[in-house]
């Protein structure tokens, strides 16, 4: 990559799904946590939910455990929602933005190019935190995967690719990652474009994405990172659809709440090395 993946003055933080909303909230905790001094306003947008009634007092319940002084619960069900000047008001005064799971396909759907995505990022811009779980996570980078079996999706064309909500760069989000086995639909993602990082996050796990690039795992979960950075060869490009793909020299790497990831240099980072990182970035 030639810029590190997010140079917003707010914070990202990727959920892997089936995050704890009813006991300690630790991965909830922290991304209320990291919301702009005084402003404990959150929205929550179920665009991706096909039950949000469902979903939606779950997120209430938990934010205002968690001391939210408004939480807004936002469908967003269709384009001209996603255009309404009521949820964009509502979007622009909330220190935390949280989409729900779901469909990702449905999310950049509704609100690829609408005027609440653009102040969704403006709001990140500003300094605001977005967060996402499931398909809520798996949309924000600007190449998104929305489809591909994971029993054996290490054949050429098995992993659906498309544009995602362009929050971030530089990465491919995938989640429920261990729990439905999703390791060979990162390494045909890898395969066909090296440059980018997997990040595979695991149930109630999550990852942090700083500014200037540092990842920070957190929650009980595992975040799996696959490199493929240094492939050495892959027969990806000589292949018909649906051959299995050959793959020299693809790095792995897990991680647990506190450890990190510099995604520019390419370099795992320890506690220490990671808190030693944000304090100095602060």
């Amino acid at each position: 990559m030639t810029s590190p993946p997010s140079s917003t003055s707010g914070t990202l933080v990727a959920i892997g799904g089936a995050e704890d909303r009813k006991s300690d909230l630790e991965i909830l905790k922290r991304v209320f946590t990291l919301a702009p001094a005084g402003n404990h306003e959150v929205a929550v947008i179920a665009t991706a939910s096909s039950i949000p009634d469902e979903v939606l007092p779950d997120y209430e319940a938990a934010f205002s455990r968690l001391g939210a002084s408004r939480v807004h619960l936002l469908e967003i069900r269709d384009r001209q929602q996603a255009a309404d000047g009521d949820a964009i008001r509502l979007i622009e005064q909330s220190g935390v933005i949280f989409f729900t799971g779901g469909d990702q396909l449905r999310l950049t759907n509704v609100l690829g190019g609408s005027p609440v995505l653009s102040a969704i990022r403006q709001r990140l811009e500003d300094g605001a935190v977005v967060a996402g779980t499931s398909a809520g996570a798996a949309a924000m980078p600007g190449t998104m995967i929305y489809n591909g079996a994971a029993a054996d999706a290490l054949r050429k064309g098995a992993v659906n690719m498309t544009f995602g909500l362009g929050l971030v760069d530089g990465l491919i989000i995938d989640s429920h990652f261990l729990e439905r086995g999703r390791f060979t639909r990162l390494m045909e993602v890898g395969a066909s474009n090296p440059e980018h990082l997997g990040v595979g996050l695991g149930e109630d796990a999550g990852v942090i994405i700083h500014p200037h690039g540092i990842l920070e795992a957190i929650g009980p979960g595992h975040v799996i990172l696959i490199d493929s950075r240094e492939l050495t060869s892959s027969n990806i490009a000589d292949l018909s659809m649906g051959e299995p793909v050959a793959i020299e020299h693809m790095i792995l790497h897990a991680l647990v709440s506190g450890h990190g990831f510099d995604v520019e240099a390419r370099r795992y980072l320890v506690p220490q090395e990671l808190g030693a990182i944000l304090a100095e970035s602060q």
